[in-house]
């Protein structure tokens, strides 16, 4: 089910509420478990099969943690940890991994392992990073295990924020789980953040993804640079747009139902280098690999030779998390490249350029990067690159290159002015008596022309749901 659908905004949801503020203070987990397990699996029920297995090992194995750390037994109870963090792993690696090592293989004369072209559960890279924080947090001494399979569920299976994040730490929602309020003030900023969110979603990344589509699919001979460009900009604010629209929604859905999710970007597009640009996109998953990979592995404490291992391992781990194929590891290795280079090489002389040329330097490879990305077939892939740079290609640029910008200028301009601070900076310059009456007009406008797109368009993907 996806969040931004009439279905969702005006039945699905209006239910959940309803059945929620009516339900008693100790059965409101047991009926949003519910809820969880029938969202999770409105299209796929077979699924939720899935769920009550990560659910049941990882329940079971953080009672078997905490019980062998309060008898003393450390070595039995990373036992318990490395089994459940196998099982997570290899339920993800089965379901997302199988067919691309077998096609791997294949590839080169290994064609031993079947294809089995089993399709990917929806979120599962996000709930297994969950579960597996889970069983650690309790080792480490971070949290408690949770009795209540009923609680645990609940964590587990959170539909707000299941299919596409924020990725949620146990020891950082655990007292949520167990007790929350549901303050009027908090509801109310629930609603306008999801608002915000969808608005995001439906008017900005819906319209630049049909620029980038159109880009994407041209033949590389038909392809300007300029045009190349132009459609790297498309997919970067799309992706921006959808994923942080995405983040919005799920923050906002979250606090309407008493839960507070910490936010996952923060302008990504105004940072000053990309050590900053992770520190501001999917905050959710950089703060996930810097505390259960980055820093086990030695972090940042130990001598180059092992700095460059540990940032190359965590980012060869952040490219494959992304998909199933080879531009994604491609992908992540660069940026580990980048990182390595900004740590040991250009970092410190990178403070000292003037501001604008730091965002620019950041945002040129990003915007390459996300071609990587964006791209999985390398046959198409090489040929968009080379052009970008000129190398290829139908020349400078044409009349479609024209006709795109000229017909996107206006929506590129808004998504421009949307993804730097510079709206929330003016916003809170307003007098408070003009927020408080401009506020409710301008989110019904949104709830509205969002409503009205969904309705009469068909265009409406969530990238980061193939994730």
């Amino acid at each position: 089910m996806v969040f931004s659908t009439p279905f969702f905004l005006f039945t699905y949801f209006p239910i959940v509420l309803i059945l929620h503020a009516v339900t008693p203070s100790r059965y409101r987990n047991a009926v949003l478990l519910l809820v969880n397990l029938v969202f999770y699996g409105w299209k796929k029920p077979a699924y939720i099969l899935i769920m009550f297995a990560s659910i049941g090992i990882d329940y079971v194995h953080g009672l078997l943690v905490e019980k062998a750390k309060g008898e003393g037994r450390d070595r039995r109870a990373r036992r318990y940890v490395v089994q459940s963090v196998v099982f997570n792993l290899a339920l993800l690696g089965f379901f997302k991994y199988w067919d691309f090592i077998a096609r791997s293989l294949s590839a080169i004369g290994l064609g031993f392992l079947p294809t089995l072209g089993l399709e990917l559960p929806i979120g599962i890279s996000f709930y297994t990073f969950q579960t597996m924080s889970y069983t650690i947090d309790v080792y480490r001494g971070d949290a408690k295990a949770q009795r209540n399979i009923v609680n645990f569920g609940t964590f587990v299976t959170l539909f707000p924020q299941l299919i596409a994040g924020p990725i949620l730490k146990y020891k950082d929602l655990a007292d949520q789980i167990d007790v929350r309020d549901y303050p009027v003030e908090r509801f109310a900023a629930g609603v306008q953040i999801f608002t915000v969110g969808l608005a995001k979603k439906v008017l900005l990344a819906n319209n630049l993804g049909a620029l980038w589509d159109v880009y994407k699919a041209m033949p590389p001979e038909q392809l300007t640079t300029a045009g190349a460009w132009l459609g790297a900009l498309a997919f970067a604010f799309q992706l921006y747009f959808d994923f942080s629209g995405y983040s919005d929604m799920a923050v906002g859905l979250g606090r309407m139902l008493g839960f507070t999710f910490s936010g996952n970007f923060n302008y990504p597009y105004a940072a000053r280098s990309i050590t900053d640009f992770w520190r501001r996109w999917h905050i959710s998953l950089s703060s996930w690999f810097r505390e259960y990979l980055y820093i086990p592995l030695g972090g940042s404490r130990v001598a180059k030779g092992r700095l460059v291992f540990n940032l190359m391992a965590v980012w060869a781990a952040t490219g494959i998390w992304h998909g199933a194929n080879w531009n994604f590891l491609l992908w992540g290795l660069c940026y580990g490249v980048l990182l390595v280079l900004e740590k040991l090489v250009w970092g410190k002389a990178l403070q000292k350029l003037p501001i604008p040329l730091q965002r620019l330097y950041t945002l040129f490879f990003v915007l390459v990067l996300w071609v990587v990305f964006a791209i999985e077939d390398f046959s198409r892939l090489l040929p968009y690159l080379g052009t970008m740079f000129a190398l290829g290609g139908a020349g400078a640029a044409d009349g479609a290159f024209l006709y795109y910008l000229k017909s996107y200028l206006p929506m590129l301009l808004l998504a421009g002015l949307g993804a730097t601070p510079l709206v929330r900076s003016l916003w809170a310059r307003l007098p408070e008596t003009g927020r408080k009456i401009l506020c409710p007009l301008l989110m019904l406008s949104a709830l509205l022309l969002s409503t009205a797109y969904l309705v009469d368009g068909t265009y409406n993907p969530f990238l980061y749901f193939q994730f």
